[in-house]
């Protein structure tokens, strides 16, 4: 019997020690020291500078409050991750990609990727129950997947005082009745989501009966709560900004942004009046959605900068908490400080929710064994094939820790029933254009399937159904037909010479169509039939002959791009050639061989800097034949490989299209110079030879053209404008883009 009573007290400290918190007891009769940090979005960066300066002094920390990225930031310091390694977390993140609902496409189709860097807004649509991440523009799914990753260890349902290793709360506001609800247990990932879950921007959080949102419109800065938990001493960070005036309410953004702020004024000044150091940290010039690595960089120095203002009365805190001077407490450090970086070895892979086939298909695409090794990187590309190529509307990848390694749980949710995308764009040639999207799953048996369609609107108009078949992790078959509406005007030497308005019929078939991450190899055959409707033709082009009629063509093409950005790259390549045999009649043209098409271009970048790169780009085509329509002669102008027509070939300083010889060779030499993180400056040359025949492409005057170009790399795409000029034009061409290519 006086066995198990030592037994049962070795265990009553065993357990005391793992719950107690890193620093030191407060059982010597020292003052509770609480720290309270408020939400702000991107602002709440700041929090991790101050709490830099804390620990620099040596102030104890036994309770920590937070709201929205308060809650974030101070519950991840609660688990262990101290002010060093939150700063180092915050920068490695890719920040566009964790507060978006992108998909990592690292291992999915070049189609995959474009279709992702078309559409500024997609989203799934599911049968059945309502899934509890509607509700917003952004559903956080990356977000959440992020904080369940960080929280590895703490993402069971818990009790934050006393199981995490210093007593943690945050705010929610229910939007049903709008009240406060304060998260003292539960899932950890969670209550950070719900906490910071900004309206109408991220979805909100379903908790029993509770629809959660940003904490910020009941308690921005939760300084009672601090108290009610015991706290004696309150340090606070705040991220407010200076009261905006009328002046400032001028645009959309500024106007939902003060509706915001008025309601975060709720309890602050009451709650900012039992604060013993309030560390007020000027954050403007910033928002909260200034998530760039500049904007963090800053913030968390101004954090730093303010709370080093404070540096004389953190020290005589030191005092009334009940202290010595160079008292220094145990900094924590993160269970698992390589959770983001580091691969552990696969025990075993656990399916739920997901059929045999969809299994097999996992299972042959990423060829996941026991034995293996698993990363992050690896969880987010099963995440994403689960959604893209099995069509699940939510999908979660876990890995659950073991004596042997970690098990790695697959979940699927429900089925969507389609995937929906958005896109706009605005140029000085077309004006608006809106391009809609819908991917959508196929029944079958034995093989994952998908069909799809796409709307294009505007002065080119477009329709297009297709449907893939997903055979396997490298082979994905496909069948489509495309309607174009294509109202074009051509120019000679810079001035419009004659415009036409056709209608374009177009199927195709690919039975092998090879897909191995960043390439793609596809051999197909081609049935186009052009239907002119109108034509207006000067002087020039009176003897333009345009009738209606069909042609086959059989069709083999490469692409290859590992360019880290598809719009403006700074490192990486991207190669694609084609060779295309034209007929009428399946095997000649106008009873002659067929036209022969070869086309290619490589364009690489050179990094010369962290800012600066340098790409060339080689590109041309070549036709071959006694008869070459005019509907597939080479074309040359705009900014964009096949942007108005197919086979439209950029040239800077020319925004119009124009015609050239058979023969068309160039090479363009382009640098770019990011400014901040979104900011592009690029200054491109380009010379080209054209002829008739190959063997006269040196005896033709050397086409040059220039252009200086300025983008923002924004959601929507790339918003700029360019200045360019060309001899072949002579005259200045000045263009504006809004929005990604399409």
């Amino acid at each position: 019997m006086d066995k198990a009573k030592h037994v049962a007290v070795l265990l009553l400290m065993l357990a005391t020690a793992v719950c107690s918190t890193a620093q030191e007891s407060t059982a010597t009769g020292r003052k509770r020291v609480a720290v309270v940090l408020s939400g702000g979005g991107a602002k709440g960066m700041a929090h991790i500078g101050a709490l830099k300066v804390i620990e620099r002094a040596g102030i104890p920390i036994d309770i920590i409050t937070g709201t929205s990225m308060g809650s974030i930031v101070g519950g991840l310091y609660a688990i262990g991750y101290n002010a060093h390694a939150l700063d180092s977390m915050v920068r490695v993140q890719d920040w566009g990609y964790v507060i978006s609902d992108r998909e990592n496409l690292s291992r999915q189709t070049l189609a995959d990727r474009q279709r992702q860097n078309t559409y500024f807004y997609t989203t799934g649509l599911t049968l059945g129950k309502r899934n509890q991440t509607d509700g917003g523009i952004i559903k956080g799914k990356n977000l959440a997947e992020l904080f369940y990753k960080l929280c590895e260890g703490y993402n069971d349902s818990l009790d934050f005082s006393r199981n995490l290793p210093i007593p943690f709360a945050c705010v929610a506001t229910d939007i049903i009745d709008n009240s406060e609800v304060v998260f003292h247990s539960g899932r950890l990932p969670q209550a950070m989501r719900a906490s910071m879950a900004i309206p109408a921007a991220f979805s909100p959080v379903r908790v029993g009966k509770h629809v959660l949102i940003d904490g910020g419109l009941r308690n921005n800065y939760p300084a009672d709560i601090a108290r009610q938990m015991g706290a004696d001493i309150i340090i606070g960070v705040t991220v407010q900004g200076p009261p905006k005036t009328a002046e400032d309410m001028g645009s959309a953004m500024s106007i939902i942004s003060q509706i915001v702020d008025v309601n975060c004024k709720n309890k602050y000044d009451d709650n900012l009046a039992i604060t013993d150091v309030p560390i007020r940290v000027n954050t403007t010039g910033y928002g909260a959605a200034s998530f760039t690595a500049n904007a963090i960089d800053t913030l968390i120095r101004r954090g730093e900068e303010e709370a080093m203002k404070h540096w004389d009365d953190l020290l005589a805190l030191k005092r009334r908490i009940g202290i010595s001077d160079d008292f220094k407490p145990r900094l924590l450090t993160p269970r698992h400080p390589d959770v983001m970086t580091g691969k552990r070895r696969i025990a075993k892979v656990i399916f739920q929710n997901m059929s045999p086939k969809d299994e097999r298909f996992l299972q042959r695409k990423f060829d996941i064994q026991p034995g293996d090794s698993i990363d992050t990187r690896l969880e987010q590309q099963l995440t994403t094939a689960m959604r893209l190529d099995l069509f699940y509307q939510t999908a979660e990848c876990r890995t659950v820790g073991g004596a042997d390694g970690v098990s790695v749980v697959l979940i699927a949710g429900n089925r969507k029933t389609s995937e929906v995308g958005a896109g706009f764009r605005y140029d000085l040639e077309e004006h608006a254009a809106i391009q809609l999207g819908a991917n959508f799953p196929l029944a079958s048996e034995t093989l994952p399937m998908d069909g799809s369609i796409t709307l294009r609107l505007g002065k080119r108009m477009m329709a297009r159904a297709g449907l893939t078949l997903h055979s396997n992790h490298i082979n994905r078959p496909k069948i489509s037909y495309t309607f174009r509406r294509n109202d074009i005007d051509v120019y000679i030497d810079g001035e419009r010479d004659y415009s036409i308005l056709y209608f374009h019929h177009q199927a195709e078939l690919i039975p092998l169509n090879f897909n191995i991450r960043n390439f793609n190899f596809t051999i197909g055959a081609r049935w186009d039939y052009l239907h002119y409707k109108d034509r207006l033709i000067s002087s020039q082009s009176k003897d333009l002959e345009l009738e209606n009629t069909h042609y086959f063509s059989y069709r083999a093409t490469v692409n290859y791009n590992s360019e880290d950005n598809w719009s403006l790259p700074s490192r990486g390549s991207r190669f694609m050639a084609e060779y295309a045999y034209l007929t009428d009649n399946f095997a000649q043209l106008d009873g002659a061989p067929g036209m022969s098409d070869l086309r290619a271009s490589w364009r690489f970048s050179v990094p010369l800097t962290s800012h600066l790169s340098l790409q060339p780009m080689l590109y041309g085509r070549m036709l071959f034949g006694a008869n070459i329509p005019l509907v597939f002669g080479n074309v040359i102008g705009g900014h964009w490989f096949g942007h108005y027509v197919e086979q439209q070939m950029p040239f800077a300083g020319m925004g119009n299209i124009e015609y050239v010889d058979h023969h068309f060779l160039a090479l363009q030499l382009q640098a770019q110079q990011r400014i901040g993180s979104s900011h592009y400056i690029q200054l491109a040359v380009a010379g080209a030879q054209q002829a008739p025949r190959l063997a006269e492409m040196l005896d033709h005057r050397t086409l040059l053209g220039y252009r200086l170009s300025y983008f923002f790399n924004s959601l929507i795409g790339p918003i700029g404008a360019s200045l360019g000029y060309s001899n072949k034009t002579r005259k200045a061409d000045f263009y504006i883009n809004l929005g990604f290519q399409f």
